[in-house]
């Protein structure tokens, strides 16, 4: 499967509004904030927060039109179709 990185403003800006469909997995970088909406998609996506080391501690479904912030600042988010991926708070990830 495909990763892009969101590494820059524009990027993140924006990420998967007005798809309306994807087949890959979207990774946030240089984040400043781990806020997230879905404004303007039209699908529901799966959402892992990933702190410094590398651990997912926190994963939210969100249906279009929705906003989530996590209790901490995450070091990557990604993003995926709703059950892509089989990954689970306290998994770890290697990023290249």
């Amino acid at each position: 499967m495909e990763i892009i990185y969101a590494d820059t403003f524009f990027k993140r800006f924006k990420g998967l509004m007005g798809k309306k469909n994807f087949d890959y997995i979207m990774v946030f970088t240089n984040l400043t904030d781990s806020s997230i909406h879905t404004m303007f998609m039209r699908f529901e996506i799966d959402i892992y927060f990933v702190d410094k080391n590398g651990v997912i501690f926190d994963k939210v479904t969100l249906r279009p039109w929705k906003f989530y912030k996590p209790k901490k600042q995450a070091k990557y988010i990604i993003e995926t179709e709703k059950n892509k991926l089989n990954l689970k708070i306290g998994d770890r990830l290697d990023f290249v």
